[in-house]
């Protein structure tokens, strides 16, 4: 190539079929000449060239796409076979159907390759039977059926299984059930559909209908216990249950911004009041202190209390939409990030008059008592204070407690006053960590 370049001008054209089947240091080895000038190269593949072919060689190319041929291109083809006496078949002197011809190019999905031997295979099913027409009935006897178009280690895999995921997020339960019958058709292997079934409940559904993820749960156990054929029966059922199902990516979205927070910040250390305090020597370093149990407060929710890290308080990972089911947690969750329930006594609300804190165990004080009860039950007589709640600094009825301002003890209001409730819930929360 190099001497009919420098001696006759002329370049050299190498023409390499199936190109994606040089492996990288082949392919590479075509670099230099091509760009030298040397040779002008032409690479035909079947695959797609951004994954067949390597990047280096690829940027010096020029990309051309060959569609499939239209049924009345291979058509036309194949009555030019038939005619060509030379280079075809026209020597045997057949004739075809138009309808036989048209059935014969459909079966070829485009590939003018397959349509000429499928009916070179067609003449001499025909010659064999000593007939000299190419009918629909010879070309459904004498064909097998066509396999379909799908490489599992291919482009073709991918953008199948793109299009189902794409059609059951798109809420189209006849695409999916297309695309998913030819997956399965072309040999794929239904546990996989499954998996990715599985992953799309999670991903694309979510909360927005808890059920689906156990629909198709259920989906992948009965198939395990089917096998095929019957096994079809509950993959098209939870692929329909998926693509009717309300849509939510809100799953997806917290586990990610979750990920990204570790990521920026790395390893918060865990709030004293979270952590489990299993010792002595813990409990004195502060564990669990401050701690306040969710099932003691109305709706079993802690108003305003957090358990991020203390520097991500605030966040919202969360994001939950207003599809389906999710409607209703985003409802919810609005109501408990915006609002602040009371904290209510197991047993029923304290009487009118008497400022009650609920402990883990029941206990209730009288009528204008003021009881912060203690990790032992206990109730207070009339008329007393409970020995727990005076152990907390919590007045008797008629008693000014000593936290109480000057004014309010020489007035002798009964019952303690607000400020000296509040201290004192957060002495008693304070004496039930450290017990």
């Amino acid at each position: 190539a190099k001497e009919r370049l420098a001696y006759a001008g002329e370049r050299t054209v190498v023409f390499v079929d199936e190109i994606h089947r040089f492996n990288k240091a082949q392919q590479d080895a075509f670099l230099p000449h091509v760009e030298n000038g040397t040779i002008t190269l032409v690479g035909a593949t079947t695959e797609n060239p951004s994954f067949a072919v390597n990047a280096a060689l690829l940027s010096r190319c020029k990309v051309f796409r060959l569609e499939s041929l239209t049924d009345d291109d291979l058509v036309l083809l194949l009555r030019r076979a038939l005619s060509d006496a030379p280079q075809g078949l026209g020597e045997r002197g057949l004739e075809a159907d138009d309808d036989a011809l048209l059935a014969l190019a459909r079966s070829a999905k485009g590939d003018a390759r397959r349509a000429l031997a499928s009916l070179e295979a067609l003449a001499d099913y025909v010659d064999g039977r000593d007939e000299h027409r190419i009918t629909v009935e010879a070309v459904a006897a004498g064909l097998e059926r066509a396999p379909l178009l799908y490489d599992k280690a291919g482009e073709e895999h991918y953008n199948v299984v793109s299009a189902f995921i794409k059609s059951m997020r798109g809420s189209d339960p006849d695409a999916a059930v297309y695309w998913m019958m030819r997956m399965l058709g072309a040999g794929d292997d239904p546990l996989f559909v499954l998996r990715r079934m599985l992953i799309f409940a999670s991903e694309d559904v979510g909360l927005a209908d808890p059920r689906a993820l156990v629909v198709v749960n259920a989906a992948d156990q009965a198939f395990r216990r089917m096998g095929m054929p019957e096994g079809l029966y509950p993959l098209a059922h939870a692929a329909l249950y998926l693509a009717c199902a309300p849509k939510s990516n809100a799953v997806m979205g917290a586990w990610q911004k979750a990920k990204a927070l570790i990521d920026e910040h790395g390893a918060l250390p865990v709030p004293l009041k979270l952590r489990n305090a299993t010792t002595g020597l813990m409990r004195q370093e502060g564990y669990g202190a401050g701690y306040r149990y969710a099932h003691d407060y109305e709706g079993g929710v802690v108003p305003g209390e957090t358990y991020l890290p203390e520097r991500l308080v605030g966040e919202e990972l969360y994001t939950p939409s207003g599809h389906g089911e999710e409607a209703r947690v985003a409802a919810r969750l609005a109501a408990l990030r915006g609002t602040a329930p009371s904290r209510v006594a197991p047993m029923g609300a304290a009487p009118m008059g008497a400022a009650s804190v609920s402990a883990p165990r029941p206990g209730a004080a009288p009528m204008g008592v003021a009881s912060v009860s203690g990790p032992r039950p206990g109730v207070a007589p009339p008329g007393g204070a409970s020995a727990d709640a005076a152990s907390e600094g919590v007045a008797p009825p008629g008693v000014a407690s000593a936290d109480a301002a000057p004014s309010e003890a020489a007035s002798g209001t009964s019952g303690a006053s607000p400020r000296s409730v509040e201290e004192s819930l957060r002495d008693a929360v304070k004496a039930r960590g450290d017990r």
